[in-house]
């Protein structure tokens, strides 16, 4: 089983990606037309939502004492896939 430093480290690649993904969108969104620059910015909201709450997520298990951060780490798992879900979504979105 893996240790909770390695989880965490492993949640902090993952965000460490999407935030750069995060900042990919947010430039594409600037050079977009009017009509397109609307549909970026409601995907990079629900996509900055995602990174928050799964944000949210590896603070509560960093903070957590003991074993107990095994318990969070469903939660940051369901929160971390729900994040790639929408990044998926816009990715797919964005390509036709």
């Amino acid at each position: 089983m893996i240790n909770r430093n390695e989880y965490v480290e492993n949640l902090k690649t993952h965000l460490d990606q999407w935030n750069s993904e995060i900042g990919k969108w947010e430039a594409k969104a600037k050079l977009a037309q009017t009509d397109m620059r609307i549909d970026y910015e409601m995907q990079l909201e629900s996509m900055r939502k995602q990174r928050d709450a799964a944000m949210e997520k590896l603070d509560a298990i960093q903070k957590t004492a003991g074993d107990a951060w095994q318990d969070l780490a469903q939660g940051a798992d369901e929160a971390w896939a729900k994040m790639r879900e929408a990044f998926e979504k816009a990715s797919s979105h964005f390509q036709k």
